[in-house]
């Protein structure tokens, strides 16, 4: 079966990511969605529940796509917690010093939810991976220095592990490496075989 592959994200962390996989076959549209979390939700279940939503709504916008061909539609989103408290984008300077000094010696759960979508097919599946990352003793200055080096306002919990982030871990415990990223590629991968579509043995337009 032919397939159309779409991210659902304006993100270009998860951008490359999917790069990895399926090299440049695929395109990208934006969700525009709201992110913000419901009363009392988890930090599991708002990454879950935004990936589908981010789907969902690329998947009922119309787009130019081969009538042919099913759409595969991946979202993906990203929270955080520590001690009970959901860590989100900082989106300030300010609140990324914070949650980095509340993150430190302590450990944090990073959930990456993940949506795969056929409409045609009415196949849809949601999958979430949790890595839990180790900060080591973090002292002010260390923290303003990270914050000013590396744009971190866009990251749940305040860092890019690709980055200058991995000086402030003492550990990674994860299944999937690449979900502490934002994009869980080897859930990815077999969810996509599930689909019909397996990268090694297909080109997508």
């Amino acid at each position: 079966m032919s397939f159309t592959l779409i991210l659902a994200s304006s993100s270009p962390y998860r951008k490359a990511q999917l790069g990895q996989l399926l090299g440049e076959h695929f395109r990208c549209e934006a969700p525009d969605i709201n992110e913000s979390p419901l009363d009392g939700e988890s930090a599991e279940a708002l990454a879950t529940r935004l990936s589908r939503e981010k789907a969902r709504a690329v998947a009922n916008r119309p787009l130019s796509v081969n009538p042919q061909q099913s759409r595969l539609i991946i979202a993906g989103d990203q929270s955080a917690s520590c001690q009970g408290r959901l860590l989100q984008k900082p989106g300030s300077e300010e609140l990324a010093k914070e949650q980095l000094a509340f993150c430190s010696q302590k450990e944090v759960t990073f959930y990456s939810g993940l949506c795969l979508f056929s409409p045609e097919k009415n196949w849809l599946h949601v999958d979430c991976t949790l890595t839990s990352v180790r900060f080591r003793k973090l002292n002010k200055a260390e923290i303003a220095a990270y914050v000013q080096r590396e744009y971190v306002l866009d990251c749940a919990g305040s860092f890019k592990c690709e980055g200058l982030g991995i000086s402030l871990f003492e550990s990674i415990t994860s299944t999937d490496p690449s979900a502490l990223i934002g994009l869980p590629l080897i859930s990815l991968n077999r969810l996509l075989i599930e689909a019909g579509f397996n990268p090694l043995l297909e080109n997508a337009t």
